[in-house]
């Protein structure tokens, strides 16, 4: 066989792997056109075998955490941009019809992006004309 056969063989065994779990776990396959997709692969190449997969308490626990982390540090450097670049704040209101609670999410729109503020539960709140205010 050759190279080229190789390659297209291990290609195939890797589709046929993350289709099963795509499959199984019911994630929708515009997944697969997420700019972390490709970088997982590369990640369990370069793993190599051998190499366990997170376990959940990981992916919960430390790995959750540490995430959690780098985002608390863009969206503090997304809010020291805001005196260079201006945001518009933005709100979006929507309703949970099954456990009949309203929302708004507030969100903050820059050139550097768009990060999510807060959520309030509005549910039971009297909207009289100064509401919004």
């Amino acid at each position: 066989m050759t190279i080229k056969g190789m390659v297209k063989g291990r290609r195939n065994m890797l589709g046929r792997y993350v289709g099963k779990w795509f499959y199984d776990k019911r994630i929708p396959f515009d997944i697969a056109n997420s700019p972390y997709f490709p970088p997982i692969v590369n990640a369990i190449q370069r793993a190599g075998p051998g190499v366990k997969p997170p376990m959940t308490y990981e992916l919960s626990g430390p790995i959750l955490d540490e995430e959690v982390e780098e985002v608390k540090k863009w969206i503090e450097e997304y809010k020291q941009s805001w005196p260079r670049t201006s945001i518009t704040l933005t709100s979006d209101g929507w309703l949970n019809k099954v456990r009949k609670k309203e929302f708004v999410n507030f969100l903050t729109y820059s050139p550097k992006g768009t990060a999510f503020l807060s959520s309030k539960d509005l549910s039971g709140t009297k909207k009289a004309a100064n509401f919004y205010v």
